[in-house]
């Protein structure tokens, strides 16, 4: 009888196109994955995949074996998954989350998750670029923005709010603006294409930033503002540490800037929910779905 792991070291070595991209996705090396597809081929008693110059392909037996390795997998999942939902989640989480706020924020989080499910392997990947969940093998992200139209099931955490800021030095040698057209005569520091946005009275004013210093970090970014390059708008979470050190201030209190959102996305379908992501959820609304965790003083 064919070992459940290694039928799934095969699916994922189809999934991902690459023994490397399934080591990763499973959480072990290139040699062990090859070693199950080894024995896997040895018990079915024939090749299951052909070593191509672009990677590997699917024999005709592999083709076959495909669907049903997969239906194996799923039945096994679901059956374990309904089992844990009277307990605590069990099994393997990959989860990609933001870096910045990852590291801030969401890793003591997970790691009293962890805490609290000693069955659950979680597998943590932070990074600031937008990852493709599904194609990537990842079980759910966290993403802070707006999301844009996509076959992903998003559960809403909490707003994520943010603040224009500046340090004093800055400020002291350009000037302090006191609109949002003021802008355009200072350093700012964007972040990508996106744009600011202020509310005030009902009207909304944007403003396109562009500027000498850009990063794909939010963490960079504040680095640049403490230093003096400019003004950027940042999550709250992001700058209000260095607003209660004094390392920077507050502008344009007076406008609100837009909230984004916090969510957690996973792979369709949309039931049943998995149970290890039905505790992720949970958590983090334990930890972020009130009002005040990212509150940032206004000094400006």
């Amino acid at each position: 009888m064919p070992n459940l792991e290694d039928i799934r070291a095969f699916a994922e070595v189809v999934a991902s196109g690459g023994l490397s991209r399934a080591g990763a996705r499973l959480g072990m090396s290139k040699s062990m994955i090859s070693r199950r597809l080894a024995r896997l081929e040895a018990e079915l008693g024939a090749p299951l995949l052909a070593r191509t110059t672009r990677g590997m392909s699917l024999t005709e037996a592999g083709a076959d074996f495909r669907p049903y390795a997969e239906r194996m997998i799923a039945e096994f999942d679901s059956g374990r998954d309904a089992l844990s939902r009277q307990g605590e989640a069990t099994g393997r989480l990959r989860l990609a989350t933001p870096l910045s706020f990852g590291t801030t924020h969401l890793a003591p989080v997970l790691a009293e998750l962890a805490l609290r499910n000693p069955r659950l392997e979680i597998n943590a990947s932070y990074s600031d670029r937008r990852v493709d969940v599904v194609g990537e093998g990842f079980d759910a992200a966290i993403r802070l923005g707006i999301l844009a139209d996509s076959s992903l099931i998003a559960r809403r955490i909490s707003p994520i709010r943010a603040v224009l800021v500046a340090s004093p030095e800055y400020l002291a040698r350009r000037g302090i603006p006191r609109s949002p057209a003021a802008l355009a005569e200072h350093e700012v520091i964007p972040h990508g294409e996106a744009v600011w946005q202020f509310r005030r009275d009902g009207r909304t004013t944007t403003f396109h930033p562009r500027g000498r210093f850009t990063a794909d970090s939010g963490a960079a970014e504040l680095a640049g503002v403490v230093a003096g390059l400019g003004i950027a708008a940042m999550p709250s979470f992001l700058a209000g540490p260095a607003v209660r050190r004094g390392e920077i201030v507050t502008l344009l209190d007076d406008y609100e800037i837009p909230a984004l959102g916090l969510y957690v996305l996973r792979p369709p379908p949309a039931e049943p929910v998995p149970h290890k992501i039905r505790v992720l959820t949970d958590i983090m609304l334990e930890h972020f779905g009130g009002d005040d965790w990212d509150r940032c003083p206004r000094r400006g």
